[in-house]
């Protein structure tokens, strides 16, 4: 009993499966362009940022520093580690370095959302092509042994053919979301450095003594009359 209803699915052949297919890849393409516009929204030029931090940290001038970040603490992580540290300098250096930890894992998901679901279309999608080419097969084979005579080898071959667009749908869904997946791990990366560069120049500087522009020449001894 169950041969015989698994044989009747399998009987529906491939449409189903390129339908799945076809909506795959469109999520496949939203994750692709929702990802690429986070980035090139939240992203922030970390050499020059850190070039500018470390100048007004230098000098003491903390508040400059906030200023450089705040109006981006809460949409670009490396701005959004940067101010934590620096709101929790007067706590000490180990207040800062934990509250700088605190503020990475925070914000690290906004840089993974979705790479995981991208993933997975891009490692499975092969495979449910596959699946669709052998129903495909499966229901070409019953077509012809239905037909008249049971020996019409056009008709088993024109199913063959129809069965193999789902392997190459399937591939053409899984390229495009593979590269896009190593493309923005890449990216999630390099930024997770940066943040890390941006939070040991905090640390670096936080303790470092403003030092005057032009210190006080020593005044001559007067002389008694």
């Amino acid at each position: 009993m169950l041969t015989n209803l698994l044989l009747k699915l399998t009987y529906l052949g491939a449409e189903w499966i390129l339908w799945l297919l076809v909506a795959l890849s469109i999520l496949s393409i939203a994750i692709i362009l929702e990802r690429w516009f986070y980035y090139w929204r939240t992203g922030v030029d970390a050499d020059e940022l850190g070039d500018q931090l470390q100048e007004r940290m230098r000098k003491g001038d903390l508040a400059g520093a906030w200023q450089l970040v705040k109006d981006r603490h809460t949409a670009s992580i490396e701005c959004g580690v940067v101010a934590a540290g620096l709101v929790s300098l007067r706590g000490g250096l180990h207040a800062a370095s934990e509250a700088m930890l605190s503020a990475k894992s925070r914000m690290r998901p906004a840089l993974d959302a979705n790479l995981s679901i991208l993933a997975t279309i891009g490692s499975n999608a092969p495979f449910v092509g596959l699946l669709g080419t052998v129903l495909g097969i499966i229901k070409a084979a019953h077509e012809m042994n239905m037909a008249a005579g049971g020996h019409d080898p056009g008709t088993v071959m024109s199913g063959v053919f129809e069965a193999l667009v789902a392997t190459a749908v399937g591939l053409f869904v899984a390229i495009p979301a593979v590269v896009a997946y190593n493309l923005f791990e890449r990216k999630v990366r390099t930024r997770l450095a940066a943040v890390d560069s941006l939070a040991h120049l905090v640390l670096a500087n936080a303790a470092v003594e403003p030092q005057p522009a032009d210190p006080p020449k020593p005044s001559a001894p007067t002389r008694a009359l």
